[in-house]
This record gives structure tokens, sequence and C-alpha cells, in this order.
């Protein structure tokens, strides 16, 4: 079985690869936010988290959880509420990871794009079982 076919049947690993998409925009949003926007560390990383859920949010509606996607305006938004929250429990585990470096870890562990991915992948457990049981379940 190749990786294609695998994807395709996995859940988990087509919410992950949404994630590595999502890790991507979150970086960019992050530098856009440290660089053009002017925002602190911290700050930054609170505006790269909400570019990067509504990002991930929408990828997984049409890639991962499709058939279980809330249909309709009201709906929809009350599905993209409930996946902020849910994910925001891994956003606590993730910006936890991530400030912790960058204001305890030495060089270059304090980094804020190596310190974003630390946490993002401490954070991808909490929010994939969070969005399966709590946000994209079967109607």
């Amino acid at each position: 079985m190749n990786f294609r076919d695998k994807l395709r049947q996995s859940r988990f690993l087509r919410f992950a690869a949404v994630g590595a998409v999502g890790f991507v925009v979150n970086e960019a949003a992050l530098y856009v936010a440290l660089t053009f926007i002017g925002l602190g560390k911290y700050g930054a990383g609170i505006f790269s988290f909400l570019v990067a859920v509504t990002f991930t949010w929408w990828g997984n509606r049409v890639l991962t959880f499709r058939s279980e996607a809330a249909r309709g305006g009201a709906a929809v938004l009350a599905e993209w509420f409930k996946f902020v929250l849910a994910n925001g429990i891994g956003f606590l585990v993730n910006y936890g990871v991530y400030a912790g470096l960058i204001t305890f870890a030495p060089a270059p562990l304090d980094s804020p794009y190596l310190a974003l991915a630390c946490g993002t992948v401490a954070g991808l457990i909490f929010n994939f079982t969070l969005s399966r049981r709590l946000v994209f379940r079967s109607r």
C-alpha cells in the first residue's frame, strides 16, 4: 500500500496532512505578525494561531471530515466556533510549549519558529481527538 492509499484510508493521516500545511500557514502568519505587523513574540503566536486554526478548520471540513461537516450558514459558523474551542485545548498545549521555550530555553531552542514547531507537534493529538469527538461527529 502506497502513501496515497494510506492517506485516503486514515483520517488521522489526513488530519496530520492538513495540520502540516496549517503549520506552514502558522509559520507564515507568525512571520507576517513579527515582521510586518510589529506584534511581539507572544501576540504574534496568538495571531498566527487564529489564522492557522481557521485554515485547518476549512481543510478538515473538506478533506478529513467531509461527511460529518455542518451544512448551512449558522451550522457552519457554529462548527467553526466549536473547532476553535476544541482546538483551544491543543492550543494551550501548543502555546505552553511555545512560550516555555521562548522564555526559558537556551539558544537556539528559544527561536520563535522552532518553538512553534515543537508546540505544534505537542498539540496534534489533542486537536485530532477533540475535533473527531466534539466537532465533526456523525450527524
